[in-house]
């Protein structure tokens, strides 16, 4: 196949217009395919940018059915993919079912070569663009957010999600392990807001003793109890057209957990001690590693209250789950503390970086910071080491880093599942991961596959 000319799926069981096709599109590398199983091999194989079909395939050629078919399986195994439906004049239901079931656009048959060739066109300009957009956040190294350092796909995303919900003022729950960087995210939310110039206030629900708690979010009235000399505002109070943040949530107790909800309701608050309701304009934000859920089935968590919270939920996965991203953040401290510390530039030894790589950092990243800050201060010569790390290093074999190691595993894993699925039959496997049979007996050979 030219590498020179775009790859245009025809799916049409007409010969003559298989060969009207083929003439209007000349400049294009044209695929024929006269029915859904020959359609989706040829997709699978050559991955073609965009799709003309014809709705009428056999063996339903006087309805939709098989074609509306034919245009859910190509979305599923191309999302990306355009395609265009060639309808009849009296097809105009189906254009729109088509539609609707995620064609690009539909076109009238007989079809105007010249207004056709333009729809394909603007379709693959379109498809080029999206696949820029991808590449462009796939290539990002770092996040959108200040103080998150991360490459991988999952976090960028929840950092794009902040990004999107901060200027509202809807409530956010936060949730992830201990050390994922709960606060960091609560305060982008506050910076990225409108009230980014009033307070951010933060309270752990885990660290006041219940007797204190009260007070310390809704200030108490002076003589409200003994020490009581001043009237004295809460937290909550304190942020007014601000963000309070309110972390380890889970940890707040039931009768505590009804204040906050009527808070949620009403927007006032009565100090301790208190008859005055005082209106406060705040934005909230909470966090907690804690299974929320589950603390409701025990009952300990008001299940009103979590619906009041979670009008927007964002997951923060753990250390041990971010591709890539434990040695990118060990490079970060290392350079951070080495500056802080004042020490010559240090680097990690093999041992250190695949010791990294395999901790389960069970504390996540502020556990991975206090563990470099101590190698930092501790390491005699130019080189960290697993030792001054206190990580265990691998005692069985590393997963492989060599790109050529790493293809052939991929390989072998993806033929092997491929053969599986279709009983050992080497044309269907052909099909499935869209290469030719005499590729999958080189492969086949390659990885003693039989």
């Amino acid at each position: 196949m030219s590498q020179d000319k775009k790859s245009l799926l025809v799916i049409e069981d007409d010969p003559g217009l298989q060969k009207q096709l083929r003439w209007s599109f000349d400049s294009y590398e044209v695929l024929v395919a006269s029915d859904r199983e020959s359609a989706l091999a040829l997709l699978r194989r050559h991955e073609p940018a965009v799709v003309t079909m014809d709705l009428g395939l056999p063996p339903d050629p006087d309805g939709a059915s098989e074609g509306l078919a034919t245009l859910v399986q190509i979305l599923e195994l191309a999302p990306d993919t355009k395609v265009i439906v060639l309808t009849g004049n009296q097809d105009h239901g189906n254009a729109l079912k088509a539609v609707a079931a995620g064609a690009y656009d539909f076109h009238q048959k007989p079809f105007d070569p010249d207004m056709l060739h333009l729809v394909v066109e603007r379709a693959y300009y379109l498809h080029a663009l999206q696949q820029e957009n991808r590449r462009l956040l796939q290539t990002q190294t770092h996040s959108l957010i200040t103080g998150v350092i991360t490459r991988d796909p999952v976090v960028l995303k929840v950092c794009r999600n902040v990004e999107k919900v901060a200027p509202s003022d809807a409530t956010v729950i936060l949730l992830g392990e201990s050390g994922t960087g709960k606060e960091i995210l609560a305060r982008a939310l506050h910076q990225s807001s409108a009230r980014r110039e009033k307070r951010f206030m933060a309270i752990n629900c885990a660290a006041i003793p219940e007797a204190l708690l009260e007070s310390e979010l809704f200030g108490y009235e002076k003589g409200a109890y003994t020490g009581a000399v001043k009237q004295t505002p809460g937290k909550i109070e304190l942020a007014h057209e601000g963000t309070f943040f309110l972390d380890e949530v889970g940890d707040l107790p039931m009768a505590l957990q009804a204040k906050l909800l009527r808070f949620l309701q009403e927007r006032v608050i009565e100090r301790v001690g208190g008859r005055k309701e005082i209106p406060v304009d705040v934005r909230i934000v909470c966090a907690t590693h804690q299974n929320l859920k589950k603390l409701i089935e025990e009952s300990r968590f008001r299940e009103d209250l979590y619906y009041r919270l979670s009008e927007i939920v964002i997951t923060i996965p753990p250390l041990r789950d971010r591709v890539g991203d434990a040695a990118l953040l060990a490079h970060h401290f290392k350079n951070k503390f080495c500056a802080q510390e004042k020490r010559a530039s240090l680097s990690f030894s093999q041992d250190a970086l695949a010791a990294i790589e395999i901790h389960p950092w069970p504390g996540n990243v502020r556990e991975m910071e206090n563990c470099i800050k101590r190698a930092v201060i501790m390491a005699e010569g130019p080189i960290i080491t697993a030792e001054d790390l206190g990580l265990q290093t691998s005692s069985g074999s590393a997963e492989p880093i060599n790109l050529r190691q790493i293809r052939d595993k991929a390989e072998s894993d993806a033929l092997m599942k491929a053969l599986a699925r279709v009983n050992g039959n080497v044309v269907k496997a052909a099909e499935l991961l869209g290469v030719s049979r005499p590729t999958i007996y080189d492969l086949m050979n390659r990885h003693g596959i039989k």
